[in-house]
């Protein structure tokens, strides 16, 4: 499109226009907060950084952080798809109820899920005893950290994952059925390919939930250390000289999957 043509556009659309500028101020505000502490940390103080990339504990932290978030989202696809599909699907009663608890892990503060969390999964509780004569502990371990950041990612895979079946004209697995198709296999052959995208959109965005997970996490699993924490324990021993360049280096490294995840997303929605 030539620039002539592009003025000429926006001559037409002078809400756009308005509407552009201001949109931009939330892009801003976004991009040199971030780019403040980014530049300072690399321009005057690059030591630390270095040393930062170099530490294996913070390897350490960052590699957990990424494959406890992919565990939980993992869980949240495996038993959200059935309940999203259902709400897509299906009217009943109490189904506003079921929708509101769905979205309750958004609106609670974190710290009180936490709570939550560590009474139910505690080794005194009922649960936690019967997890524990599994081999499966909750209070300062891995699987501690997984449930928690489950917990509040959950939502925003179920309600992409809902979004995706309702934009699906059930007429397409009717027609499957009538053609001899079990509900299964019109599920899997034909609902589940073309919400593909809802469904990676959603897990992307609880993958990114249960990165940024910190409240929650602390009240039942401070150890081993994820990110979130590690960042929070370096600020209040050493300041800003021990956690900001931990966290420029996250903040670097998740801008790259995340251009990673969204190219994969328009590739996946160029097939649809």
């Amino acid at each position: 499109m030539s620039i002539r043509k592009a003025l000429r556009n926006v001559k037409r659309q002078p809400l756009s226009l308005i509407f552009s500028f201001v949109g931009s101020l939330l892009i801003l505000f976004i991009l040199l907060t971030l780019f403040n502490m980014i530049f300072r940390q690399l321009a005057f103080e690059s030591q630390g950084f270095i040393e930062a990339c170099a530490d294996p504990s913070v390897i350490s932290s960052i590699l957990l952080t990424l494959y406890t978030s992919f565990l939980a989202t993992l869980i949240a696809m495996i038993i959200g798809t059935p309940l999203a599909y259902v709400l897509a699907r299906h009217d009943f009663p109490g189904k506003s109820v079921v929708e509101s608890i769905i979205d309750v892990p958004v609106i609670i503060p974190h710290t009180v899920a936490g709570i939550a969390l560590y009474t139910f999964f505690m080794r005194r509780s009922a649960v936690g005893m019967a997890f524990s004569n599994l081999g499966i502990i909750f209070e300062d371990s891995m699987w501690g950290i997984v449930v928690a950041m489950l917990f509040v990612s959950t939502p925003f895979y179920v309600n992409a994952a809902r979004e995706g079946f309702q934009s699906i004209n059930p007429r397409l697995e009717r027609v499957a059925r009538t053609l001899g198709a079990s509900q299964w296999k019109a599920f899997y052959r034909i609902t589940l390919p073309l919400a593909v995208r809802h469904l990676f959109s959603g897990a992307v965005m609880a993958w990114a939930r249960g990165i940024s997970e910190f409240g929650a996490v602390i009240m039942i699993a401070f150890y081993p250390m994820i990110i979130p924490t590690l960042i929070f324990y370096e600020f209040t021993t050493h300041g800003l000289k021990g956690s900001q360049p931990i966290a420029v280096l996250m903040i670097l490294v998740c801008f790259f999957v995340f251009i990673v995840l969204r190219a994969s997303a328009r590739y996946w929605g160029r097939r649809k």
